[in-house]
């Protein structure tokens, strides 16, 4: 279906920021929703942040108020804007669409909050 990479990870300290972006090989307004989620390890996969190709967004309440989701549909990019970053967002960061049902996914970016 979709190929999907994702970039921006790397280490910050807490209180720092970060935006992630997910390059999509297809038009993003195809898909149904698309998605950020994140895994610890040891930990499940959380959605932490999806906006639908209506352009709804929602949050998970952990992120709330620090995490911020955008597109830009002409270069088929999906952002993540995270500030106010604390030691438990250490997690790979994955980017997802979805196309009725199906899922796509990156092979994620690591993202390290730590002093």
């Amino acid at each position: 279906q979709a190929q999907l990479v994702e970039s921006g990870g790397g280490l910050v300290q807490p209180g720092g920021s970060l935006r992630l972006a997910c390059a999509s090989d297809v038009n993003i307004f195809e898909f149904n929703s698309m998605g950020w989620y994140r895994q610890a390890p040891g930990k499940e996969r959380d959605l932490v942040a999806k906006i639908t190709v209506g352009g709804t967004t929602s949050y998970a309440d952990s992120v709330k108020g620090r995490f911020t989701i955008s597109r830009d549909g002409a270069k088929k990019m999906v952002y993540l804007r995270m500030s106010e970053l604390e030691p438990e967002d250490t997690a790979v960061y994955y980017c997802d669409a979805k196309i009725l049902r199906y899922d796509d996914w990156g092979e994620g970016t690591r993202v390290t909050v730590s002093s």
